[in-house]
């Protein structure tokens, strides 16, 4: 939003006058919370008087030059001039000798033997936007009236004295989009009062119009008529004011509609009246029904798309432009003016899809609906001004709005415990009259009438805001704040599971939570829904992830493609689906290891059992020992993890996770992942970790090889062993496989150690032998074991 003071100061008694002003101006707003890309004056040319052109002689070595003697006032300068449209008796803008101008500065030169004190100024050469400039002032130097006063300021005479703040607002300052909105907001910050806006007209004759609203998506619309407007070029104090907030100049018709525009924040449409059937019909657009707007562009409508229509076909898309049919011409002589508020969020979905403009920014966040009345009487009023029209009596109405002021209760212990503040209530009820609310001051409470314009007020918080702003945080004292403490309880087993993977040698990542619809299903046995993004970015990430080991496995690609093959990353996040209509999120931890792993100063290529040692070290660092396995099983493994070296984590019965390489189809290298579902995992409780201490007798090592059927896995012969050993068994793990030579056909010799040992004493050959009896026993009961020997 552009601000310009000269438009400002038609409301509020404020006293801008230099460039110093305007900048003051601009940081006082931004310490409102309303900040600015940039600031200054709409014409920042320096020393520039009015001059008379008394004698205009052509140059006598150019065929296109002037040599010109031009009165400033104070003396007569030569001045040579290139301009086609220089004349004598001309009244033009002269930069003497040490102006500076965004061309350059101007010094005194000799052009082809003829000395030039000066320049003759076009309204481009003072820095004015070429889109604002006609076509004579394109061709050559602007040409003042004939009551311009020699020696004067040309800028002042133009009233284009003018300061200009581009304003960055947000989403929710709809209401700072008009030049009474901030015309409230500085006079909040300055304690000045807004002056009332000039709504009178004459009203003759009947108005003979219908008016059809045939969708919920318009809560109003207004309709006015005037007839017998003159066409032609706006004032000049009325272009410089558009001018500067950015806006062409077109004709007085054209240009009134724009200027309520900016005025109010209500964006008006002006149509041709005899262009139309007698009505206007607002509905939702026909699938790809076609309208040519003012541009000129023939657009194709979907059913979202709400249209203006005269009973037959669309002329206007509603909160957006209007249609090239019945725009407003040279020969228009009667108008139908609509003000109306249309569905946000359908004007931004089309605005979005068609075309962005000035009017579809204010219609996308909300319009004050007592605005929206005063802007079409605010037209009527200009119209009749400036273009001699005649105001037709009677509105056509279509109104489901609420105009009332909204109440909100607040006590001065809301305000100040919340900003920590000692405001007396005096003050907070100064602050909100400033910004023009009304307040009941009742005994316990204040009851704050808020205005329709302020559509981002609702609740007390937004008042209590307005008071911060309005004092002036920084000129809120801090203090110690004293309150009540009790013994937190933030779990902190997510951060001992992140330093006991970096303990373990991994390199923690973060990753993207979007990813592509068909990456979202990757190492999912595809039982739940993706959750697709409603408005992506990019098709490359368009959904949710449903396995961290998707992102993970971008990240091994991205770090191979650079020649880093020895990878060994975890991550710690969440995992997105939707199961039964229900959206869940679920904490996970994810691994993936590939190449070389570095085990203190020696390394070891990264295969099933390593990944495997790293997910033991955590389950029993979080006191799941002996309470999970690895169940080989296919019908619970993702399609993309390798049937043959993959398995499912289980604690306690349950799977909790998965494990192994991902499948050469993927990956051709060995890429082993792991995820755990960490919310399954820590629901199971564990009990207290107890110590012992190891004990001072000698332990017995012994060891044992069995052959059995292929298909018995290590880890039930282990359990056979545990169960068999007792309490005398202080560990057993395996440490051979054989199937060559001497064994036979579907047959293996495992081999294991078995360690025995008391804490009270040393064991006996007759407490060992039983022991391994009994555990050699168990083997053959249970799995068919032969002892090898």
């Amino acid at each position: 939003m552009k601000l310009s003071t000269n438009f400002l100061k038609d409301y509020l008694d404020i006293d801008i006058n230099s460039k110093e002003d305007v900048y003051k101006l601009a940081e006082d707003m931004t310490k409102v919370g309303n900040e600015y890309d940039s600031e200054g004056i709409l014409i920042e040319a320096t020393n520039l008087v009015i001059g008379e052109v008394l004698e205009c002689e052509m140059h006598p070595d150019s065929d296109h030059l002037h040599v010109c003697k031009v009165d400033t006032g104070k003396e007569v300068l030569q001045i040579v001039c290139g301009a086609p449209n220089v004349r004598k008796g001309l009244k033009v803008i002269v930069a003497l000798p040490g102006a500076k101008l965004p061309g350059g500065e101007i010094k005194k030169s000799v052009i082809r033997g003829q000395e030039s004190n000066g320049m003759l100024c076009s309204i481009a050469e003072l820095g004015i936007e070429s889109k604002f400039l006609r076509e004579e002032d394109k061709a050559g130097i602007h040409k003042l009236d004939k009551d311009a006063p020699v020696g004067g300021d040309p800028i002042e005479y133009m009233n284009m004295k003018d300061g200009v703040i581009d304003f960055e607002l947000t989403a929710n300052r709809g209401d700072l989009l008009s030049i009474l909105g901030m015309a409230y907001e500085v006079g909040a910050i300055y304690d000045k009062k807004v002056k009332p806006i000039d709504l009178t007209h004459k009203d003759s004759g009947k108005l003979d119009f219908k008016l059809n609203i045939a969708t919920d998506n318009c809560t109003m619309f207004l309709a006015k008529k005037v007839e017998n407007v003159k066409i032609h070029e706006s004032s000049p104090e009325m272009k410089e004011k558009l001018m500067a907030s950015g806006v062409r100049p077109i004709n007085n018709v054209v240009d009134i509609s724009n200027y309520v525009m900016l005025e109010t924040g209500q964006p008006l449409h002006f149509y041709d009246a005899d262009k139309l059937n007698g009505m206007l019909e607002v509905r939702m657009a026909k699938e790809g029904e076609k309208l040519t707007t003012l541009d000129k562009q023939e657009r194709t409508l979907s059913s979202d798309d709400i249209v203006i229509s005269d009973g037959k076909r669309a002329i206007g898309l509603a909160g957006v432009m209007g249609g090239y049919d019945t725009e407003i011409t040279e020969n228009t002589k009667n108008i139908i003016i609509e003000s109306a508020i249309f569905d946000s969020v359908k004007i931004r979905r089309t605005s979005n899809k068609i075309l962005r403009s000035e009017a579809s920014n204010r219609f996308e966040k909300g319009l004050d609906p007592n605005r929206t009345y005063m802007a079409i009487e605010r037209s009527c009023n200009l119209l009749e001004k400036y273009a001699d029209a005649k105001v037709i009596g009677g509105m056509e109405v279509y109104d489901k709005t609420n105009k009332e002021d909204k109440k909100i209760d607040i006590t001065l212990d809301n305000i100040n415990n919340l900003l920590g503040s000692n405001l007396t209530k005096k003050e907070v009820v100064d602050i909100f009259e400033r910004l023009a609310f009304k307040v009941e001051d009742q005994e316990n409470k204040l009851t704050v009438h808020v205005p329709t314009r302020r559509l981002d007020i609702s609740i007390k918080e937004d008042l209590i805001e307005e008071v911060g702003r309005i004092y002036g945080v920084d000129n809120i004292q801090g203090r110690l704040k004293e309150m009540p403490i009790k013994q937190g309880s933030y779990d902190n087993t997510t951060r001992e599971i992140r330093n006991k993977m970096i303990n373990l040698g991994l390199n923690e990542t973060l990753t993207y939570s979007l990813v592509n619809e068909k990456e979202a299903n990757m190492f999912t046995m595809k039982d739940n829904e993706i959750i697709k993004i409603l408005a992506p970015l990019t098709e490359e990430r368009n959904a949710l992830r449903q396995s961290l080991i998707t992102s993970l496995l971008k990240t091994y690609e991205y770090n191979v493609s650079r020649d880093n093959k020895d990878i060994c990353l975890f991550e710690i996040a969440k995992a997105f689906f939707m199961n039964k209509g229900e959206y869940k999120e679920e904490n996970r931890l994810a691994c993936l290891m590939t190449g070389e792993y570095y085990l203190g100063l020696n390394t070891k290529q990264v295969d099933f059992y390593i990944i495997k040692g790293v997910c033991e070290e955590v389950l029993d660092y979080l006191g799941y020992g002996g309470r999970y396995s690895f169940i080989q099983d296919k019908t619970k493994l993702p399609e993309e993890m390798h049937p043959g070296k993959s398995a499912v984590i289980s604690v306690n019965g349950e799977v909790v996770g998965l494990i192994g390489r991902v499948t050469p189809e993927l990956c051709k290298e060995e890429v082993y992942v792991m995820e755990i579902n960490l919310d399954k995992l820590l629901a199971k409780k564990v009990g207290k970790m107890k110590y012992k201490e190891f004990s001072k007798f000698p332990a017995v090592k012994k060891d044992i090889a069995v052959i059995v059927d292929k298909n018995v896995p290590a880890q039930d012969l282990l359990k056979t062993i545990k169960n068999n050993g007792g309490k005398l068994l202080q560990d057993s793990k395996v440490f051979d496989l054989y199937e060559g030579k001497g064994i036979p056909e579907g047959k293996k010799s495992i081999a294991f150690s078995v360690t025995l040992g008391a804490t009270d004493r040393t064991l006996t050959d007759e407490e060992i032998n039983t022991i391994m009896e009994k555990i050699v026993q168990g083997l053959q009961s249970k799995h068919g074991a032969e002892l090898r020997k």
